[in-house]
């Protein structure tokens, strides 16, 4: 029953995630980075405290009474997964909720599951695998023949939104959906975000000290039901400062450079409609974290929820690319080789979870 329920709240998750930007595309009039900033600040430093405050008794005293060290790697990680978000809004932005949203997740599905098993193979940590202990054994052989997989279905990918810019351009008109594509850089963006974007899992495993902290609390209040659902809300809130710092610079540069700085204040603009959805679409980025800690709580924290929590991402990002018609105005073989890709990560993180299953 518990990994039932973690699979639910893994979903719905995912939903959140996969659903995020969708809002953004009813902003109007407004440049990227003043509508990716200001849902951001949803996100990172509005809605995470009234999480923490709504479901952890004296969560700043938790905060307040770690160790600095863990406060800091916990925040280092999140700048590091913040510039992971940073290029995930770009990678959308040039290749399409479906084709951006399938090659970051797969990326960050493979470095998320494969980085710390490198870290401990030369800092030996109780408990933790390291990648010669995943080699000598059946579950990490699964494993790593899923995440090789993964990068097959990423290739697959790419190669698909290649055919696709050429289809495109021989029909002689743009991306009917995303005026903004551009596969180069969307490839280049969505790379970076891939293996950034891991830096959250990590920033999660630096902070647990808090989260344990949260978790025996709730226990002593409620002894004999199990563990704490929202026990990892105040982990995120030095995780999602982290992501702000990265965040608010850039857009702020962006802001700058571009002399978008009115667009917050620009009447012309549908200002209270792209304020409102801008929030949801924040709100909603920081909902797929939450149920993530939930569903990590049944679960436990290891790459069997990473892995699965990245799949239900991947899943419900390309049903928005079927519905908002990603693919339109292409061939048959372009859009047959964008879903053998996508079926090729789907497949992968089976396989990975499946490997898990056997540890």
């Amino acid at each position: 029953m518990q990994v039932i329920f973690g699979v639910i709240f893994h979903f719905i998750g995912g939903f959140a995630s996969g659903s995020f930007y969708i809002p953004y595309k009813k902003v109007k009039g407004w440049a990227w980075e003043t509508y990716w900033i200001v849902g951001g600040l949803f996100s990172w430093l509005i809605v995470p405290p009234i999480a923490a405050w709504l479901t952890i008794p004296n969560f700043t005293d938790i905060i307040a009474t770690t160790n600095g060290q863990i406060l800091l790697l916990t925040y280092f990680f999140g700048v590091l997964w913040g510039i992971g978000g940073l290029t995930y809004g770009l990678g959308v932005r040039y290749l399409g909720v479906s084709l951006g949203s399938s090659i970051i997740l797969g990326l960050c599905s493979v470095f998320g599951a494969l980085i710390p098993s490198v870290y401990y193979n030369f800092n030996p940590t109780a408990g933790k695998d390291s990648l010669n202990d995943m080699l000598a054994s059946q579950w990490g052989q699964y494993v790593l023949v899923g995440l090789l997989v993964c990068v097959i279905g990423i290739i697959v990918c790419g190669k698909a939104g290649g055919m696709k810019e050429k289809d495109l351009i021989a029909a002689g008109k743009g991306d009917p959906s995303n005026k903004e594509y551009k596969l180069g850089i969307g490839l280049f963006v969505s790379i970076v975000s891939g293996i950034l974007s891991a830096c959250f899992a990590f920033g999660i495993d630096a902070g647990k000290d808090m989260a344990a902290v949260a978790n025996e609390t709730w226990k002593s209040i409620h002894p004999g039901e199990g563990e704490f659902l929202y026990q990892n809300n105040v982990t995120y809130i030095l995780i999602m400062w982290g992501g702000l710092t990265t965040n608010f610079i850039w857009c702020m540069i962006l802001n700058a450079r571009n002399k978008t700085f009115g667009n917050y204040t620009d009447k012309k603009t549908p200002l209270l409609r792209n304020y409102v959805f801008s929030a949801i679409a924040g709100t909603t980025w920081f909902l797929q974290f939450f149920f993530y800690g939930m569903g990590e709580s049944k679960m436990g924290n290891g790459a069997s929820s990473w892995i699965l929590h990245m799949a239900f991402i991947i899943l419900i990002a390309n049903a928005w690319g079927l519905v908002l018609k990603e693919w339109s105005g292409v061939t048959k073989k372009t859009f047959y080789t964008v879903i053998a890709g996508i079926a090729i990560i789907i497949l992968s993180v089976l396989i990975v979870g499946y490997g898990n299953s056997l540890k």
